[in-house]
């Protein structure tokens, strides 16, 4: 199992400007993403490692084969309103005869004399379980950071500093929710430990392989510092606290100016940043925002240029520089 270390007292979601991002702040929503859909293919994808015997893998395909298809015919039987005792027992037997059908075809498969090996049902049982072990796994993913001033992450993910960056807090409830991703290591999971999980029950198991699943990146992404909060996907509810928001070093002053007044009414007062330039490195600053003179500059109205000389005589310049003043007749 992964240490899941201190968690920090805020952790940031960059983001570019956009209609989600506003929704995210001002209804206080969050976007718990599929795994699959991330940047990195191998992102939430461990391989298994066969390390118990065909005999032993068997029961556990099976288990994990019969836990899919009831969960799909549960969800259709829901959406159908069939329910009672008679639709139980007709999942429950459509369930295992759908188990053994991908069993029989395992070893069917592993009977292939082609297959290298020294022993080909083994091997095949455990690429089934990696498949049903990924297809089982319908958490969504919020990716957040420990830091608000990461160059790489601002280009990456804050629409090259167009975008902002919004600051929460972790409540002592999202503790469980609330993990930090490990970095490097290897990407395998083994076969033993789902067992544990699936066959027996056991929830130190069920943890360890939810970090390996969810919780391992490559080496190369550990700039990021990545806490991930687990929860059902799609669009939610915040359980973290909005705290701040940072914007960055090309956001729009009009955008600045618009997400600072649609959040001033808030009630937890919202504190606001921008990023600066440091004069003698690369490093990034996070200095507090200044919204005195965005309240001079806006809003903006075009005509009240116009209208501010409507009391004045119309008059024109001569090409010498000579006043002509001109009279209404």
């Amino acid at each position: 199992m992964l240490d899941n270390g201190a968690r920090p007292e805020r952790v940031y979601k960059y983001r570019p400007f956009n209609n989600l991002t506003i929704d995210q702040m001002v209804s206080d929503h969050l976007f718990f993403a599929t795994p699959s859909t991330f940047n990195d293919p191998l992102n939430s994808r461990p391989k298994l490692q066969t390390d118990i015997s065909a005999h032993e893998l068997e029961p556990l395909l099976h288990a994990l084969v019969r836990e899919r298809v009831d969960k799909q015919m549960s969800a259709a039987a829901k959406a159908i309103k069939y329910k009672g005792p008679r639709t139980l027992d007709h999942i429950a037997s459509r369930s295992r005869r759908e188990a053994d059908r991908v069993v029989a075809e395992v070893k069917y498969q592993s009977e292939n004399p082609d297959l290298e090996g020294d022993d080909p049902l083994q091997y095949l049982l455990g690429c089934e379980i990696e498949r049903e072990l990924l297809a089982r796994y319908d958490k969504g993913v919020v990716s957040l950071a420990e830091r608000a001033d990461c160059p790489l992450m601002w280009s990456h993910y804050g629409d090259q500093h167009r975008g902002l960056c919004i600051g929460y807090s972790t409540p002592d409830d999202t503790v469980d929710q609330l993990r930090r991703v490990e970095y490097g290591g290897a990407r395998l999971i083994a076969a033993s430990l789902v067992a544990a999980m699936v066959l027996d029950g056991d929830a130190a198991a069920a943890r360890a392989v939810d970090d390996a699943v969810l919780l391992r990146k490559a080496k190369a992404w550990d700039y990021e510092q990545e806490w991930r909060l687990l929860g059902p996907r799609g669009l939610q509810g915040s359980d973290l606290e909005l705290e701040e928001v940072v914007f960055g070093l090309r956001c729009d002053t009009a955008v600045i100016y618009s997400v600072v007044k649609a959040l001033s009414d808030r009630h937890r007062p919202v504190a606001f940043f921008e990023i600066n330039e440091r004069f003698d490195s690369f490093d990034l600053v996070k200095s507090p925002l200044d919204t005195g003179e965005m309240s001079v500059r806006y809003p903006q109205r075009s005509r009240d240029i116009l209208e501010a000389f409507s009391d004045l005589d119309i008059e024109a310049y001569t090409a010498d520089g000579a006043v002509v003043v001109e009279s209404d007749a």
